[in-house]
């Protein structure tokens, strides 16, 4: 069983550096650069009264239609469709569905970063040829050292507490910058989405994330950016022990992943953790299908969503190719089950809110 975990957590890692080195616009790893492009600074706030002004920046094509649809058809008193408030769960994957993924998950910019931070107290990794090759930004040399970066990666992320590694991500993510936009990552959240989850809300849904990325990562920031309190946050965990340290209990994060909430995983971790099927469920990529199918199975009227990332100018350009976010089996599987694909360049008036100082 560890073995098939490293070996997928390894696929994910050989993903994501491939993805370094193919992006042309990355200099420097958490780095900063150009001003966006004309068109990307935003000019609305996310609402926290979803009455006023719902959904502002969908456009009023068939993707928001069916949302608006489906909603009044669940959430009204006499339809033969209706659902009780305690089953309206609507699940949502994070990255590329709630904010942006590219060139490279936001998390892995993180993971990276801590390797760095941790170096002073290695000075064996001196002569790691991944260590090597991340110090001097050779990302081809990085991807080509992958094995020898998971352990420099595995030890920069454990052997903290829960709460030191929770002050860690959150201050990280109010220094860091992404390297094309030059905006913090949570900056980088989706309008469009910010708008849908409120509107959800607001007729009596309970909004989860569903995500491959890790709760530890998630959390410190979910419920603040999207209004999704952490014990709604299901992702991949890393082993967790309890032990006294200097008179006080606390809570250490071990070396290893004891669930990959990615695919097939998904489905799992949605029985888990919520112990309710979804009615409705909103990802955008190949890793999102089982999440998607597991939901459709489910009796009455029901709701699977696909973001298609088709904006290269306000966001990215990217589907069945890409090695971040593939979009290939569950695209030609929402064509076949009819299943509503949100083009982001046809159904978004803006992408993103606007910058904050």
């Amino acid at each position: 069983m560890e073995l098939a975990r490293a070996s997928r957590l390894q696929r994910w890692l050989g993903a994501a550096l491939s993805a370094i080195v193919v992006g042309a616009t990355i200099t420097t790893l958490g780095g900063c650069a150009a001003t966006p492009p004309t068109g990307q600074q935003e000019s609305v706030q996310s609402s926290s009264n979803a009455s006023e002004a719902t959904l502002a920046s969908w456009r009023d094509g068939a993707a928001r239609q069916a949302i608006v649809k489906f909603v009044a058809d669940v959430t009204q008193q006499g339809s033969p469709n209706y659902v009780p408030p305690a089953e309206r769960i609507a699940v949502f994957d994070n990255d590329g569905t709630l904010w942006s993924e590219q060139p490279l998950y936001f998390q892995f910019f993180f993971l990276l970063d801590q390797v760095k931070a941790a170096a002073p107290s290695h000075p064996e990794w001196k002569n790691n040829p991944a260590f090597k090759a991340l110090m001097a930004n050779d990302m081809a040399g990085v991807m080509r050292e992958e094995k020898r970066l998971l352990p420099l990666i595995t030890t920069a992320n454990s052997g903290m507490t829960v709460d030191e590694y929770d002050r860690t991500i959150r201050a990280w993510l109010e220094t860091a910058r992404h390297p094309k936009f030059n905006r913090r990552y949570t900056d980088l959240v989706f309008q469009p989405q910010l708008e849908l989850l409120s509107y959800l809300r607001a007729n009596g849904f309970k909004t989860y994330i569903v995500s491959g990325g890790t709760i530890e990562f998630m959390r410190p920031w979910s419920e603040r950016v999207y209004g999704i309190p952490p014990e709604q946050v299901v992702g991949s965990t890393q082993s967790v022990t309890y032990e006294v340290r200097n008179g006080q209990p606390v809570l250490v994060r071990g070396p290893r992943l004891d669930f990959i909430d990615d695919g097939p995983g998904k489905p799992v971790g949605i029985y888990r953790q919520i112990g309710r099927r979804p009615i409705m469920a909103v990802g955008n990529s190949d890793g999102d299908l089982q999440m998607l199918q597991y939901t459709m199975a489910g009796t009455g009227s029901r709701l699977a969503v696909l973001v298609h990332h088709d904006d290269a100018e306000r966001e990215f350009a990217y589907d069945r190719q890409s090695k971040i976010g593939r979009l290939d089996k569950a695209l030609d599987e929402a064509t076949t089950r009819g299943w509503t694909v949100i083009s982001m360049k046809q159904d978004w008036s803006r992408i993103y809110p606007a910058a904050q100082p």
